[in-house]
């Protein structure tokens, strides 16, 4: 998936605290997460999802990635909903 692809997908949330949400509740396919970010959120994110068998992709920066899912200010992480 090219991560510009990413803002004309409606089924996504954008945020740590809704990332962690969908992916704890088991409906997230797939996750993003800006090499930027906090150590303290890239951590918390990669190992629960690595808990709950969710694969995460890497980008290179929030900006990008909020750019990507077509906000107007960074994204740490973000995921697809199954």
């Amino acid at each position: 998936m090219i991560l510009m692809d990413l803002c004309k997908i409606k089924n996504k949330v954008v945020g740590k605290k809704q990332t962690i949400d969908v992916i704890i509740a088991g409906k997230a396919n797939r996750v993003f997460l800006a090499n930027d970010a906090d150590k303290d959120i890239m951590d918390e994110v990669c190992r629960i999802s690595k808990e709950n068998g969710v694969s995460v992709i890497t980008v290179e920066s929030k900006l990008r990635l909020g750019r990507a899912c077509g906000i107007d200010v960074s994204a740490a992480c973000a995921a697809l909903l199954k």
